[in-house]
């Protein structure tokens, strides 16, 4: 039986890393289960408003569990958050789990310097066509 639920991860569609990001989660999900919207796209913001979160903030990436259900589904910012998409993923990725014992304080310090120099070390992103035409199903917007 097919999982019924839609996982969903938010990213800044503004940045090329975020980017590539998501095209290495959509290269490694064999069963294309997660789909994707950025945080500044209408679906994202929409979610961000209903949930309590701040529409400005686009250095977070937010997964949310269950797209279907997203007024009360659990979601994870930041580390939890890549973490779970990871999960996703099946093994390998899904040993990155293990990551979990290390204390979120300290995950998150690190994911938060690299939110704040992404942009000067990786630059924006540009938009383009995406690699597989396929994988355009797996976007809420883009």
């Amino acid at each position: 039986m097919s999982d019924p639920r839609l996982p969903v991860l938010l990213y800044d569609g503004t940045c090329r890393l975020c980017n590539a990001a998501v095209f290495f989660l959509l290269q490694h999900d064999r069963q294309g289960l997660l789909h994707f919207a950025p945080l500044q796209s209408a679906p994202g913001q929409d979610f961000l408003r209903m949930r309590g979160l701040p529409t400005e903030d686009f250095d977070s990436l937010v997964y949310v569990r269950d797209w279907n259900r997203r007024a009360d589904s659990p979601f994870l910012r930041r580390t939890d958050g890549a973490l779970a998409a990871a999960a996703e993923l099946g093994r390998p990725w899904s040993r990155l789990a293990v990551l979990r014992f290390v204390p979120a304080f300290l995950r998150d310090a690190v994911y938060r310097l690299v939110a704040r120099t992404r942009r000067s070390l990786f630059g924006d992103y540009v938009p383009a066509p995406l690699p597989d035409p396929a994988w355009a199903g797996r976007f809420l917007a883009r």
